[in-house]
């Protein structure tokens, strides 16, 4: 068991994850704060038959990884700030395209430049609007490393059922704190392989032609089909088309697969919250201070609970609404000017009652600046 026990940066439990998820391709730009990401795994991946490469902007980085998933490999990147913003369009083609990979944005101050070293949670609507057009995107995120480690592992999961980038945000805090990371044995969590087609050489090969469970199975590129793969809508042989009927469907189709698997794909933790009076919203290592909040307050008989979300998008409004509708007041907590709190107002039937306790200077927000929010809350007798 030693063996298996870690002490370790975020960043790494993240490594970590996608080494045990079996990530063969890293392509990535050093940009702090998810350096080490590629630092380890610039070591690591060769060691287990990968391979990683360095190239020259993020741009190039996630095509990079793009094409090499189409040839059947499990990829991923990383980045942050400025370098999540290049990275857009290259999303939005994955997205059209329908290709498996994982991208890590370790959250950093920002618009801009920002603040590269301090922490921040301001890229919560760019993970779901960042891109053009009408999509649908999975985004996860931890505030633990044990947790950093699962949702790695979901990430890499949910990219092959799904055949869709998956966005990890984390964050500074967690990606540079250390603490200990038990590391599970090989087979503990199952881990989604590469759907490949049974069609035969030769056959007519329908790339884009969902199964009944509405999975899309994949050739490799260089293997046994040739087929188009365009960021234009396209029919389900990969050409171009401007057919009304299969611009619609594809549409819907990109957005269906992963909306009407919401409750697969959440994820989420509940801290006392069985006889809450008032509930914190939180999420990343916003939810660090939330959760010791919540365990101060309640040994001195104060009835307050914590929903920490893992699953960022698609938002799991009716979650939220099923943990929230009850409370007195609810206070999200978080790292930007309330992008989550947003979505936490439209999913309750009261928004009046969602206030929102943040900081945006570049510290991690403390008990202390949530209990001074609390306070005022319970000053208004709600």
């Amino acid at each position: 068991m030693s063996e298996k026990v870690r002490f370790v940066q975020g960043n790494e439990a993240c490594v970590e994850g996608a080494l045990y998820a079996g990530v063969e391709f890293y392509a990535g730009y050093p940009i702090t704060p998810s350096t080490e990401i590629a630092e380890l795994l610039s070591r690591r991946l060769p060691e287990s038959g990968g391979k990683f490469i360095q190239m020259e902007d993020e741009i190039a980085s996630m095509c990079a990884i793009i094409g090499a998933s189409l040839t059947g490999r499990k990829v991923m990147t990383a980045t942050s700030g400025p370098g999540f913003s290049l990275k857009q369009e290259a999303i939005g083609y994955a997205c059209m395209t329908e290709i498996p990979c994982v991208i890590a944005n370790v959250q950093r101050g920002g618009p801009s430049t920002g603040n590269p070293t301090h922490v921040s949670q301001g890229d919560i609507n760019q993970a779901r609007w960042g891109t053009h057009g009408d999509h649908s995107i999975i985004a996860l995120t931890a505030s633990n490393h044990q947790d950093v480690f699962a949702m790695t592992v979901d990430a890499f999961n949910m990219a092959e059922t799904y055949r869709t980038p998956v966005i990890l945000l984390l964050d500074e805090a967690v990606g540079h704190m250390r603490e200990k990371l038990v590391i599970p044995e090989t087979g503990e969590i199952e881990l989604v392989d590469r759907l490949r087609t049974s069609v035969s050489k030769g056959v007519d090969y329908r790339p884009y032609l969902p199964r009944e469970d509405g999975r899309l199975p994949m050739s490799d590129f260089g293997g046994e089909h040739r087929y188009n793969v365009t960021g234009l809508y396209h029919d389900m042989w990969g050409f171009p088309s401007a057919n009304p009927k299969i611009v619609n469907e594809l549409l819907r189709h990109l957005i269906d697969k992963i909306d009407t698997n919401i409750e697969a794909v959440t994820r989420y933790k509940e801290h006392y919250l069985d006889d809450a009076e008032y509930v914190l919203v939180s999420y990343g290592s916003s939810a660090r201070s939330a959760i010791h909040l919540a365990k101060n307050r309640r040994e001195k008989n104060e009835k307050i609970g914590v929903l920490e979300l893992q699953t960022i998008w698609p938002f799991p409004h009716d979650l939220v609404r099923e943990k929230c509708e009850g409370a007195k007041a609810v206070l999200v907590v978080e790292m930007n000017m309330g992008q989550v709190l947003t979505q936490v107002k439209a999913s309750l039937s009261k928004p009046e009652s969602v206030f929102l306790a943040n900081r945006i200077d570049g510290k991690l927000i403390t008990p202390s600046d949530i209990k001074r929010i609390l306070r005022v809350i319970q000053g208004r007798g709600m």
